[in-house]
Order: structure tokens, then sequence, then C-alpha cells
């Protein structure tokens, strides 16, 4: 797992810690059932408070991504929710590709779905 956040950022560093799982644990990059490093040693590696790891950790888990438990620490449970969204995305990138549609238009249709 690469977790990369900028300091100097607008959006906040436990947001991009976030952000950053969560499109790891939709691309396949993380796969489901695995465990994500300890807070503290991420926090460690990344040179931030603990506190805004583990606010990043019950973002992830608020939004169903990963289970906080207990003696086993954060486990990715993205499973098919995000393999569903994976597979569509394919899908449309494979259809957009045959129909010589730019990744740009693509891109952009995406997000207008997404915002409505």
């Amino acid at each position: 797992m690469f977790v990369l956040v900028d300091p100097s950022s607008a959006t906040p560093v436990f947001a991009q810690i976030a952000t950053s799982i969560t499109t790891q644990i939709a691309t396949g990059t993380i796969a489901t059932g695995t465990r994500l490093p300890a807070a503290k040693d991420l926090a460690g590696s990344l040179a931030v408070n603990v506190h805004t790891v583990l606010r990043a950790y019950q973002e992830l888990r608020d939004d169903g991504q990963i289970e906080l438990r207990r003696g086993r620490g954060a486990v990715v449970v993205g499973g098919p929710t995000a393999d569903r969204v994976r597979d569509a995305v394919v899908r449309a990138a494979d259809e957009a590709k045959a129909a010589d549609i730019p990744i740009g238009t693509l891109l952009a249709l995406v997000r207008k779905e997404y915002e409505s």
C-alpha cells in the first residue's frame, strides 16, 4: 500500500489518506481481506499525527470500505460493491475505446453522471 500526502494541499490530510486508500481498493491494488497498517505505523511513515490516520480509518469505516476490528486492526471489506463499480468502469472504458471516444469525453460523462 502506498499513501502520499501533500501537507500544503487545501484538502485535509485525513481526507487525502482516505481517498488514497479508497482509490487503491477500487482499483484492486488493495484486495478485500487485506489488513491495513496499524494507525501508529502509517502515521509514523507519513509523519502525521496518529489521530489523523485514525480519522481517515473512521471515514473509511463509515463508508463501508473497511472494518475496524479490535486486536486485528483495519481490514478491507470493499468487496462486491467495489468489484461491481470496477467492472462497470472497465466496460465503459472498453466501449469508449471501441467507439473512438476520447478519454476526456468519457471522464466528463462520468463526472456529469456522478454529480447529478
